[in-house]
């Protein structure tokens, strides 16, 4: 009777052991946005999977390219990575996801990854940080940020209805009355970005404003 309580004590132990072992390695699927050391723009946004196993981290892109980060020292988020180089993790994007700072790159990770365009994984369909200040009919000011992706700049009208403005490494596009924002590279036409905010109301064409020393307004 003793052999058989033993038998079933270790296999509930052994049960329970390999459910919090499989808990801690769950791997998980994000999106990782790559900014190679010194740039303020991704390189790749890609989709990825993400573990951690007794405080060893591994990110695996699509592409084949992984990186096992292992804890070291005594401060928490500290890291060696396959190369033996330092590593650490940086707060900064809550419960969206972790930053993780590497010699040659850091590493946005995403946990929602609807920010993936299918058709081109160097794109993104998620929705930057967004600020708009219409100046004149002619110039709307732009501010897009995410990560460590900056725009700050003057939008000037086209012929139609869209603005365009360059800040020498992306150009961007928008469309006031329906929203959409598209920002590309300017050296390579790469999209980085492809999404919509709410429509902009530029009021009246000044162009079509009566003329009081013609009309009576």
């Amino acid at each position: 009777m003793k052999s058989k309580l033993l038998f079933f004590a270790v296999t509930a132990a052994l049960t329970s052991s390999s459910i919090h072992l499989a808990a801690i390695a769950q791997t998980v699927n994000a999106r990782c946005d790559i900014y190679p050391k010194g740039e303020d723009r991704a390189s790749a946004v890609v989709p990825c999977t993400f573990s951690q196993r007794q405080g060893v981290v591994g990110i695996q892109l699509e592409n084949g390219k992984r990186y096992d980060l292992r804890p070291t020292g005594n401060q928490p988020g500290n890291y060696l990575d396959q190369n033996n180089q330092p590593a650490y993790r940086q707060s900064g994007l809550n419960d969206l996801g972790q930053i993780y700072r590497l010699a040659n790159e850091s590493i946005y990770v995403y946990w929602n990854t609807s920010g993936l365009n299918p058709a081109n994984n160097n794109s993104q369909s998620s929705n930057p940080t967004t600020y708009t200040t219409v100046r004149n009919f002619d110039h709307i000011d732009l501010q897009i940020t995410e990560g460590e992706f900056h725009f700050h700049g003057t939008l000037t009208k086209l012929p139609g209805s869209d603005y365009a403005g360059s800040d020498g490494q992306v150009r961007v596009i928008f469309t006031p009355n329906t929203g959409r924002v598209v920002v590309f590279s300017e050296a390579t036409g790469q999209t980085f970005y492809d999404y919509n905010i709410e429509p902009v109301f530029l009021g009246e064409d000044p162009s079509t404003m009566c003329d009081s020393a013609v009309e009576s307004c």
